[in-house]
């Protein structure tokens, strides 16, 4: 009898936080400056220094426990992580252990248009470690501007059990990260990593099986490729009679792979007790609750009622909130319309996941060094709408009124560039060339509906192209079929 297997999958998510000096000292947390240029004695574990906790690592870790429907713990303390590799120069990492700040919460995500919750075990304070680097022809070399940075740990339950959930539930987390503007999200500088614990069980077990945890995931299509090789390398080795053993493994993107890194540690072999030279934290209801007035709207629920105000696809509203500044663009467009109603809510969607996003990846920049003034694309759908331009002609000005930061309604005036909507012209014109062309028409009503087309064309090139194509096209048509 073949058995079917399912994934039980959790994921440990770091994020790095964006405050301007260290977990525990004031050293900058900038990213790109000279190796080992931000540094300092506490940083180090020089003898006789002292930790002092950043106020804003725990303002961030608490807004993202309320964020992601976690409990906040008012008193909770800081234990010592003790591991030996040479990016950690105090020999110990300061982390949380028994009693992390925010625990017992749960983030929505959409796959397939359904919804499911997944479980947030904790999320715990922690400073990072140095940057041992082995790329370059020399021996190990180490970078500490890293190490001391503020981050929080975000542990989910293990209820994913697929790499596509994995993969929904990061970008869930990521947008979540940057719509509270605590953190970057960019894995490439290293602001955003992922461990993934993935283990296989025989479908409708309720007994896990043994866990691998899988390191080096640096985006999020490498989390969901390791993630699918481990379940079938799994799977693999429980069939043909070998057992699957605890271990960290790495994933190798060239050779599409996971490779065995070492045994995986457990909590008694880190050795955690409680850091002496912090004391406990101490949070009030009333500071809780300050931070909690102060959340934004999120992402899943900014997406839902974009498609309930703006009656604008779910698609539409998906691409739009990715990005804070992309919905916020969006909705500062909307607001400034002419004519509010969902065709011109639509056209602005339209225009700003087609032209906007192409300029921003064309300029590899943010929406707001991309500089668009308010009135543009309200104006542009304006013009649409009221049939005064077409929508080539709307692509054709779009970057001059950016780069002139000109109106443009005032463009189409100066160029003459109104279309032709004048129903008594484009009747004269189109009846005169059916008459004129007879065999066009039999082809037409032949079937070559393509013939369209032809007497089309030649009416916009008559009105040199300022004649509104849909009049045009309906015009045409009506005298085709008589």
């Amino acid at each position: 009898m073949t058995i079917e297997y399912e994934a039980v999958i959790g994921l440990e998510v770091h994020a790095q936080l964006l405050t301007e000096s260290k977990a525990f000292s004031s050293s900058s947390t900038n990213f790109g400056d000279h190796p080992n240029s931000n540094t300092d004695p506490v940083t180090l574990g020089l003898p006789g220094t002292l930790p002092v906790l950043n106020e804003k690592l725990v303002q961030y870790s608490v807004k993202m426990g309320l964020a992601t429907n976690c409990k906040i713990r008012n008193r909770c303390g800081f234990a010592r992580k003790n591991y030996f590799y040479p990016d950690l120069p105090k020999g110990y990492q300061v982390s949380q252990h028994e009693d992390p700040i925010c625990y017992d919460g749960y983030v929505e995500i959409e796959l397939d248009g359904e919804k499911k919750r997944i479980g947030i075990t904790r999320i715990h304070m922690e400073e990072d470690s140095g940057k041992s680097i082995h790329d370059l022809d020399v021996d190990t070399l180490l970078d500490f501007n890293r190490a001391g940075v503020p981050l929080i740990e975000i542990v989910s339950e293990p209820e994913i059990r697929s790499s596509k959930e994995a993969y929904q539930y990061l970008t869930q987390m990521k947008q979540i990260l940057l719509y509270l503007g605590i953190s970057t999200g960019n894995m490439e500088e290293g602001a955003l990593r992922c461990d993934a614990n993935v283990s296989v069980m025989p479908k409708g077990s309720t007994v896990f099986g043994t866990k691998t945890e899988v390191k080096n995931l640096n985006s999020f299509r490498n989390v969901e490729k390791a993630i699918e090789f481990e379940i079938a390398r799994q799977i693999e080795l429980i069939e043909s009679g070998g057992k699957v053993i605890q271990e960290t493994r790495m994933w190798d993107g060239s050779k599409n792979q996971t490779l065995p890194m070492r045994t995986k540690e457990t909590a008694r072999d880190y050795r955690y007790f409680p850091e002496p030279d912090l004391p406990l934290l101490n949070l009030s209801d009333e500071f809780i609750d300050n931070i909690k007035s102060q959340l934004p709207e999120l992402p899943l629920a900014r997406k839902y009622r974009f498609v309930e105000q703006y009656s604008i696809p779910e698609y539409d509203a998906g691409v739009l909130v990715e990005d804070k500044e992309l919905a916020d663009f969006y909705e500062n467009a909307c607001e400034l319309l002419e004519n509010k109603n969902s065709k011109t809510y639509k056209l602005v969607s339209n225009w700003v996941m087609t032209e906007v996003l192409r300029l921003r990846s064309e300029n590899n920049t943010t929406i707001s060094e991309l500089n668009i003034p308010d009135f543009v694309i309200p104006e542009i759908v304006s013009l649409i709408e009221n049939g005064d331009i077409s929508g080539k002609i709307a692509k054709e000005i779009f970057p001059e009124a950016i780069k002139n930061n000109k109106s443009p309604k005032q463009i189409v005036d100066e160029k003459g560039l109104k279309q032709v909507s004048d129903t008594g012209l484009i009747d004269e014109l189109a009846k005169k060339l059916v008459e004129e062309n007879p065999d066009e028409v039999e082809k037409y009503k032949a079937g070559r509906t393509r013939v369209v087309g032809f007497f089309v064309g030649q009416i916009m090139k008559e009105t040199k192209g300022k004649a509104n194509p849909q009049i045009v096209t309906d015009t045409v048509k009506k005298y085709l079929d008589n």
